[in-house]
């Protein structure tokens, strides 16, 4: 058995129309797939097992005027028939290699204190956890205006 991975492109919606459970946090949409995908700056790397994506990295690449550009891991899945088989390793270093490409400079991502497996992962591709303690701050742009 081979897992192939895969970065998606524009084209590339119908891939996503066989995923395996717990890959992503819901159910795949299709229209939400298709604009994900035909973004020049959202990136999909998938892990695929006999026609059906078993695990996933996604991120964006950004610019912002006064730094190279970064690319910020959004999350990671793998479905929990595939999981400690090395696939999110190989799907993140896919990923970077591809912001490589991009002209990135870096590559990042949060997680939480509490969650040892992505930290042991993050480790594990190279990574170093900030010596800063980070606060997130959540903004509901659904419900109104924000002051």
């Amino acid at each position: 058995m081979t897992i192939e991975i895969r970065l998606l492109g524009a084209g590339d919606t119908a891939v996503l129309s066989r995923v395996a459970p717990g890959v992503f946090d819901g159910p795949v949409d299709e229209r939400l797939s298709a604009e994900f995908l035909g973004d020049a700056r959202h990136h999909l790397a998938v892990a695929v097992d006999e026609g059906s994506v078993v695990g996933m990295v996604s991120g964006v690449h950004y610019v912002h005027p006064d730094k190279p550009p970064e690319l910020w891991i959004n999350e990671v899945g793998v479905a929990p028939t595939h999981q400690g088989r090395g696939i999110a390793t190989r799907l993140l270093r896919a990923l970077f290699a591809h912001g490589r490409e991009l002209g990135c400079t870096e590559a990042w991502v949060l997680t939480e204190r509490t969650n040892t497996a992505a930290r042991r992962l993050y480790a594990a591709v190279g990574g170093s956890e900030a010596a800063d303690e980070l606060t997130m701050y959540s903004f509901p742009l659904d419900r109104g205006e924000t002051s």
